[in-house]
């Protein structure tokens, strides 16, 4: 079992920053994949970015590149994901998820999930 806690969200200007984390407990975190999705209010859940266990490798939704960055330490148990250049349109609960097997952008093959932390953006 791994034990997912967000962290960071709030309420920003269009334009703003936040930076989200992701603590995890439980088994070896280094040897998971770990996610970003979001959710806004009566749509699904989508990917927003992926990091490998070793960090090594990321992926981005289109959305979301060359404004959002992934990264983890490992040491802290612990994956980070720094919002740039925020968007009203990036308001959703953001949820992070974990899975030995796959960083894929499918929320329903993940097999951990933290409970989310709300992202609002102010226009």
């Amino acid at each position: 079992q791994v034990q997912l806690v967000e962290s960071g969200g709030g309420l920003v200007q269009t334009g703003g920053s936040l930076s989200l984390s992701c603590a995890a407990s439980g088994r070896t975190f280094s040897n998971y994949y770990v996610s970003w999705f979001r959710q806004a209010p009566g749509k699904e859940r989508i990917f927003v970015a992926a990091i490998t266990w070793s960090g090594g490798s990321t992926n981005y939704a289109d959305s979301v590149k060359r404004r959002f960055t992934i990264s983890r330490d490992n040491a802290k148990n612990t994956v980070y994901l720094q919002m740039n250049s925020l968007k009203p349109e990036d308001t959703a609960v953001y949820y992070c998820a974990a899975d030995r097997n796959t960083w894929s952008t499918r929320a329903d093959v993940y097999d951990y999930w933290g409970q989310g932390t709300q992202v609002t953006v102010s226009s």
